[in-house]
C-alpha cells in the first residue's frame, strides 16, 4: 500500500470514527443514574443527626450516537427515548435545561413548605404567581403568551397554588374566555385567552407549560445544593430528609432509604419517568427501602412498575407505595430500629 492510499485510507476511518461519535441521532439514551445521600446535600441550620440516610435518585441522559444507540440496544435498564417525546414542540436542549432548573427550584419549595408544616416549624410563603415556561404552537395561548411570563390572576382571580390555577381552567368549558394577567419584562398586562382541548390530556386548557413562582421564608434557615441535578422528582426525599434534621426523633430508624416522586405544596406525591432506572441505582447503592409514587393504585403506575423491575434485579430491598408524605411518615413510624 503506497503512501497516498495510506492517508486515504485514514482519512476515511477518521470521518467514520467522528461520524460514529459525534453525529447525533433524534433520540435521547438514559440509563441508571445515582442515589444521592442527602445530608451531604441539604443542611438545615441547627439541625438533627441521622444514623441512617435518605437518598434522591436519578437517571442519567445524553443525546445519542451511534455507539450509544447501539450500546440502549443491548443493555438492560438502558432506554431510547425519542427527543420529541422529551422536548416540548420547539423546545431546544438549553431550554430544556432551563425548564428542568425551574422543576428542581419548585420541587426544593415545595419539599420546604412541606417539611415545615409537618414538624410545626415557622414558614411563611409568598405565592408570586405562575411563571410560563412554554406555549405550545397552535394553541389558544400561542402569540399571546411567552415564555418567562409571570401570570398573577385568571379573571381577576388569585391563585395559591399551580394545583388551584389549572383546576379554574379546567373547570371551565372548550371555547370559554379567560382573561389573563401577567408581567412580561416589568409591564403589567391583561389579555383575553380562550379555552381548547388539549390533545395530550382531552382536558380543557390554553396550551402552557408552568411552574409556581413562589418564595417560601423558613426559620430555621436550610440550604440546598443540588447544582447537577434537575427535574422534580427529588420532591418527596427532599421533604423527608428536612423533616428528619427538624424533629429529634430519627426517622430513618438507621436505614439507607432510597425513593422518588414529585411533592405537591400539599403533601401529595406525583409520578416520575425512569422508575426502573432509578430502582438499579438504588440497589447498586445499597438502600434498604424505597419509595414509590402509588398513583392511588393505578394500573402500571410508578409502584407497580418498581416491584417489577426490583424482582427483575432480585434485590432484597423493600418498595413502598405512598400517594403522600403522610404515608412515607407513617411506615417510617410503624418501622422498627435497626439493630
Amino acid at each position: 500500500m503506497n503512501k497516498k492510499t495510506k492517508k486515504i485510507s485514514l482519512f476515511i476511518l477518521l470521518v467514520i470514527i467522528l461520524f460514529i461519535n459525534f453525529y447525533p441521532l433524534p433520540y435521547y439514551v438514559t440509563r441508571p443514574g445515582m442515589a444521592q445521600v442527602l445530608d451531604e446535600i441539604i443542611d438545615v441550620q441547627g439541625g438533627y443527626d441521622e444514623k441512617g440516610e435518605f437518598m434522591l435518585t436519578t437517571v442519567r441522559m445524553g443525546e445519542a450516537n451511534v455507539i450509544s444507540y447501539v450500546m440502549a440496544k443491548m443493555k438492560k435498564y438502558y432506554s431510547l427515548e425519542p427527543k420529541n417525546a422529551i422536548l416540548l414542540e420547539n423546545e431546544t436542549d438549553e431550554e430544556y435545561q432551563v425548564r428542568q432548573s425551574y422543576y428542581m427550584e419548585n420541587s426544593q419549595e415545595n419539599a420546604l413548605q412541606v417539611a415545615f408544616q409537618k414538624a410545626g416549624k415557622e414558614v411563611n410563603v409568598t405565592m408570586n404567581g405562575i411563571y410560563v415556561l412554554s406555549v405550545q404552537e397552535g394553541m389558544p395561548a400561542d402569540g399571546i403568551l411567552k415564555p418567562g411570563d409571570r401570570i398573577v390572576a385568571i379573571d381577576e382571580q388569585n391563585f395559591d397554588s399551580s394545583t388551584g390555577f389549572t383546576n379554574y381552567i379546567q373547570g371551565k368549558q372548550v371555547g370559554d374566555d379567560i382573561s389573563v394577567t401577567f408581567f412580561r419584562n416589568g409591564e403589567k398586562l391583561t389579555r383575553t385567552v380562550a379555552i381548547a382541548e388539549l390533545s395530550e390530556t382531552k382536558k380543557p386548557g390554553i396550551g402552557i407549560v408552568l411552574v409556581e413562582d413562589k418564595d417560601v421564608k423558613t426559620n430555621p434557615e436550610v440550604k440546598i445544593n443540588t447544582e447537577q441535578i434537575g427535574g422534580p422528582s427529588a420532591g418527596l426525599m427532599f421533604s423527608l430528609e428536612i423533616y428528619n434534621q427538624l424533629v429529634k426523633e430519627d426517622i430513618t430508624k438507621g436505614y439507607r432509604i432510597a425513593g422518588t416522586g414529585m411533592i405537591s405544596s400539599d403533601g401529595t406525591v406525583g409520578p416520575i419517568g425512569g422508575i426502573e432506572q432509578k430502582i438499579v441505582a438504588a440497589d447498586r447503592e445499597g438502600a434498604e427501602i424505597f419509595f414509590a409514587p402509588n398513583e392511588n393504585g393505578a394500573k402500571n403506575s410508578n409502584y407497580e412498575m418498581a416491584k417489577k423491575t426490583a424482582k427483575d434485579i432480585d434485590t432484597k430491598m423493600k418498595i413502598v407505595p405512598v400517594d403522600t408524605i403522610d404515608d412515607a411518615l407513617a411506615y417510617l413510624e410503624k418501622l422498627e430500629a435497626k439493630k
